[in-house]
């Protein structure tokens, strides 16, 4: 028998977008002659992608020595794709596939979270009509975000990026009979083309300057110098673009809170571990491009800070449980941009990981609680830990580790970033996300006495109310002890039990590995921080939240402001209604007057009247004819007597 450990490696990567397109060809076209509409095949799918990424993650640590990747050409598969040569001309595009620690700690991400969704589904999605669809376009999804991590060229990184956007579309809008899930859907295509535009201008200007789209050899091009700083910078930051709409950082934020409208699965999907992490995954990937464009890494670091403080405080006031998670992605995207803009990409992405799991089990918990209630307004919610105590158990983890609450994960990845701002940031930097810190531990605190403490205040939904079934509860379970575990990845010791010199640090590495170190100075204060937003949240939202309704009297300004979303979406829809609308009704107008009526109609009015009028010069009498003759021979001796 072969090793299967062998023979499928880093090489193979190209096998895990390919599992879930096949799943998502077969359930397409065939989910209603198959069993229970095919999801069994989705499961399987994305069973099959966490075997290979295991066996990928083997064969990688093979050639991880001395806390260093040496892998040669072990780690890379390609193969020409288009290829246009001609004299000194090259035009050549290459599918390929590139393996490294970056891309090992998505497929991670991605394999777990997408596995313990898709199992999740078959009861969160029993019953519901386009069960089979919903399916097939989760595994589509998968399929494009694992190309996205895995892909070694920019042209296939941006097919799969816009595949991500349609698979996301197609799972928001999946109730696309409720209007609110088609506005929704349509808000979320639109506003990330917006900074997809700026990714694909960003593209053409990095293939323009070094003839290749091939990731690591721009990258090279770039930090060698062979780019101009000017032009680089703005390469860059239209890469950034990119990163803004895809992971919903200010001002193209507004789309994700909306996209709540798809099924709780997707938008645990969606949340934790693909869509909105492309953005930082991108970030990422040309980091050591980014740590030479010292203007663009300042423009990461400031917006993601903008967008964490935001999303937080608007956090505070929603009443949505699932928007209030939305918010908390938001906010928390906005710390891993914050890490990445300081150069703390190890920060960053164990930030993803830990991320990652605790938001897919606060989501999926999210929607064991809507499953049973049927609601998701949590003034209409309390006292669910009775009923619901598996999901409440595993929700609080959850709310802890988002919270940073050691020992949980959350706090270990926080730590790491608010440490690194520490380090290499102004002190207003750590000042302000410190603060955002805090309105975490407070809005989550809210969430669940909210939830699960206090009073039924709608007695039919508490009434109602019953633990999910084991497909739902197992993988909020497995979640539960990721979300608890997960953090200790960054100590040396646990890192060299999974083969690996150190811990995360040693694995997501740039130029040179390093070891995370725990100042358990500022660990204090990040455990401090937590504790005060949980105390906070405690005193205002424990029993009746008394408290927190008087607090609204204070500033009623202050809440409506939070409430209306800064009001962002009236000012963007004021743009589009007045600007955009505007400026189409002119076109509209030039073209229906000056271009159709005028230049196209206008002109074929006119060649008809003109022939209709020459039509009257075939008389049909020879002198006319030779009068007409003699005329023009005429004319031409008097034109060219008039030359001479």
């Amino acid at each position: 028998m072969p090793d299967i450990s062998v023979t499928i490696g880093m090489q193979q990567a190209w096998l895990l977008p390919a599992m879930p397109v096949v799943a998502f060809l077969i359930i397409s076209f065939f989910r209603k002659l198959l069993p229970r509409e095919g999801d069994f095949l989705a499961v399987i799918g994305m069973l099959g992608i966490l075997l290979v990424t295991l066996f990928i993650i083997v064969d990688f640590q093979g050639f991880f020595h001395d806390g260093e990747f040496h892998p040669g050409d072990a780690n890379v598969y390609a193969f020409d794709w288009v290829r246009i040569s001609a004299d000194n001309f090259l035009f050549l595009i290459e599918f390929s596939t590139y393996i490294d620690a970056i891309s090992v700690v998505m497929l991670i991400a991605i394999s777990i979270v997408g596995l313990m969704v898709a199992i999740y589904s078959t009861g969160y999605m029993q019953g519901e009509d386009r069960y089979g669809w919903y399916f097939a376009v989760l595994s589509l999804f998968v399929a494009a975000m694992l190309l996205l991590v895995t892909s070694g060229s920019l042209v296939w990184m941006y097919l799969a990026w816009e595949g991500v956007g349609l698979a996301s579309y197609l799972l928001i809008g999946h109730y696309w009979e409720r209007q609110s899930a088609a506005e929704a859907a349509k808000k979320a295509f639109i506003t990330t083309r917006v900074g997809d535009v700026g990714l694909l201008i960003g593209i053409i200007l990095l293939w323009k300057a070094t003839g290749s789209f091939d990731i690591q050899t721009i990258i090279a091009a770039a930090t060698s110098g062979q780019i101009g700083e000017t032009y680089l910078t703005v390469a860059m930051l239209a890469l950034f673009a990119g990163a803004v709409g895809k992971s919903a950082q200010f001002p193209l934020h507004v789309w994700l809170p909306d996209a709540m409208e798809g099924p709780t699965p997707a938008s645990a999907l969606i949340h934790a571990a693909t869509m909105v992490v492309a953005g930082v995954y991108l970030i990422a990937r040309f980091s050591p491009v980014y740590e030479v464009v010292l203007v663009a890494r300042d423009v990461i670091l400031y917006t993601g800070l903008l967008t964490a403080f935001l999303a937080a405080s608007m956090g505070l006031v929603t009443s949505d449980i699932k928007r209030v998670l939305a918010f908390s992605t938001i906010s928390q995207l906005g710390f891993m941009f914050v890490a990445l803009g300081v150069g703390a990409v190890g920060a960053a992405m164990f930030h993803v990981l830990t991320h990652a799991f605790f938001k897919a089990l606060l989501f999926l918990g999210s929607g064991s609680v809507i499953h049973a209630t049927g609601r998701q307004e949590v003034e209409y919610l309390g006292g669910l830990r009775r009923k619901q105590p598996v999901t409440a158990a595993t929700f609080i983890i959850g709310s802890l580790a988002l919270a940073g609450i050691p020992i949980f994960a959350g706090f270990w990845s926080k730590d790491e970033i608010l440490h690194s701002v520490s380090s290499y940031a102004s002190p207003f930097v750590y000042i302000v996300l410190a603060g955002t810190a805090v309105l975490t531990a407070v809005y989550t605190t809210r969430l669940v006495l909210l939830t699960f403490f206090g009073s039924p205040r709608d007695k039919s939904a508490f009434d109602h109310a019953h633990e999910s079934p084991s497909s739902m509860t197992v993988p909020l379970l497995l979640l539960g002890l990721l979300a608890t575990v997960s953090g200790f990845f960054v100590f040396d010791a646990v890192g060299e039990l999974f083969g690996f010199s150190g811990g995360i640090g040693y694995l997501v590495y740039l130029h040179h590995p390093h070891a995370f170190h725990i100042d358990w100075a500022f660990a204090s204060v990040a455990t401090v921080s937590s504790l005060t937003g949980v105390i906070i949240g405690w005193v205002y939202w424990h029993g009746g939240a008394e408290r927190a309704i008087k607090a609204r009297a204070w500033s009623p300004d202050l809440h409506a402001l939070l409430v209306n979303r800064y009001y962002l979406d009236e000012l963007y829809q004021g743009i589009i209604n007045r600007v955009v609308l505007g400026l189409a009704g002119i076109v509209a107008w030039f073209d229906k007057k000056i271009v159709n009526e005028t230049g196209v109609d206008g002109g074929a009015q006119f060649i008809g009247y003109f022939g209709y009028r020459l039509k009257f010069l075939q008389t049909g009498k020879i002198p006319n004819y030779a009068l007409g003759i003699a005329t023009g021979i005429l004319v031409l001796c008097v034109m060219v007597l008039a030359r001479a």
